[in-house]
């Protein structure tokens, strides 16, 4: 009895320590339409959440590094907003929200921390404010491939990237407007080995029109090149890299002239759902009556005909043609008759001439001969003379001996 009452005040006590855990926060933030969104999910804003509860509950002055796993769905939905994506490739590392919004308005996030420990649970609430912004005219976009997602996503190695981007678009009026991953965009898979990397995609966008470095993307003589397969390097005069794993892929760079785009079709207009009203329907007529007997004999009684003719020729087969076997069976059956019997006359013949000679049987044929010494037994001797000589003195040795 003791032992479940102390089962049930462990299960109680763990239930309300999770539940105290479920803390909610709300973070709010602001962006422009258009324009890259990031927000890196930190493991320590949870861990101290989880570490003030847990020495209330257990033991004051002790710090955890716990394993965490996030989890991020739009509010009242089962997954993010289109727009948005969430990435966290570790427990033990964190978490990054990022996209860029095609429509103003508010989002709200729900941000699930679980300790993989403990299994205490933490919520945020992240609310995202969109306003409407014009989008840039002049946007280029750069595939670096030599960097993975969640390396470019913190603010220090975007502010890297943008710099040498500056240069080479000789603007620093830049702002960037979306980072995709390359998976996401139908790349491979690289291989679990040092120096291979998935590729980040990043897009920046200015009002000021392209540099004469980044002109040279539009002309003939570079899309042939690259339509070749040919490596093409980065020009000398264009090349602004300081970190090599910063450097983009010549080749995969593409410019987006928004001022020659066609606009947007209008959106379609809302009705009030009811059809209008046509007059008279006027139902079709019944289509004409078809005569099915031809597929009738195709599917019927073409096959039978078949079946018909299949078994006359197996019955022809296996009757019609049996007289000759049966000759044939019957003359073998008389050659075998006539060679037992001639063979049991000749046994009979040979027995008839062995009774009438007059030399005596072969010592062989007689009842007590002994085959290795040529000895018979004495007829004098009961019948009940051992066939062996070994059952007699079963350690006397019968062999032959010089």
């Amino acid at each position: 009895m003791s032992f479940c009452f102390f089962v049930f005040l462990f299960y109680f006590h763990s239930v309300f320590a999770a539940t105290l855990c479920e803390i909610s926060a709300e973070i709010k933030f602001t962006i422009a339409v258009g324009r890259l969104f990031t927000y890196e999910v930190m493991r320590e804003n949870f861990q101290s959440d989880f570490d003030s509860y847990s020495q209330k509950l257990y033991k004051a002055g002790v710090l955890h590094n716990d394993p965490m796993i996030f989890k991020c769905n739009q509010q009242g939905y089962p997954d993010l907003p289109e727009w948005l994506r969430f990435i966290q490739r570790r427990p033990s590392e964190n978490g990054f929200l990022y996209g860029t919004p095609t429509t103003p308005g508010k989002t709200f996030i729900e941000i699930y921390a679980i300790n993989k420990n403990s299994y205490d649970t933490a919520r945020d609430l992240l609310v995202i404010k969109a306003v409407p912004e014009k989008m840039l005219p002049y946007q280029a976009e750069f595939f670096i491939e030599l960097r993975e997602v969640e390396k470019v996503l913190p603010s220090s190695v975007q502010s890297e990237i943008k710099q040498d981007l500056q240069k080479l678009w000789d603007n620093e009026a830049l702002e960037i407007v979306n980072i995709t991953n390359a998976l996401d965009r139908g790349g491979r898979v690289p291989l679990p080995l040092a120096g291979h990397y998935e590729g980040v995609y990043v897009k920046v966008g200015s009002k000021k029109y392209f540099s004469r470095c980044l002109q040279r993307v539009m002309t003939p003589q570079y899309q042939r090149q690259c339509a070749a397969g040919d490596k093409v390097k980065v020009p000398g005069e264009c090349h602004f890299c300081k970190i090599p794993s910063n450097c983009i892929t010549w080749c995969k760079t593409k410019l987006f002239d928004r001022t020659k785009m066609e606009p947007a079709p209008p959106a379609p207009t809302m009705g009030s759902g009811i059809l209008e009203d046509e007059g008279y329907f006027d139902p079709p007529e019944s289509p004409p009556s078809r005569d099915y007997f031809p597929d009738y004999i195709v599917t019927v009684i073409v096959p039978l005909i078949i079946a018909v003719l299949l078994c006359l020729l197996l019955a022809y087969i296996m009757y019609g043609r049996r007289e000759g076997v049966a000759k044939r069976d019957a003359k073998t059956d008389n050659i075998q008759l006539y060679h037992q019997q001639t063979i049991h006359g000749n046994t009979e013949e040979l027995r008839s001439m062995a009774s009438q000679r007059a030399v005596p049987p072969p010592l062989s044929t007689l009842p007590m001969f002994n085959s290795r010494t040529g000895e018979r037994a004495s007829p004098l001797q009961p019948d009940s003379i051992p066939l062996i000589m070994a059952q007699q003195d079963p350690y006397s040795d019968t062999l032959p001996r010089k």
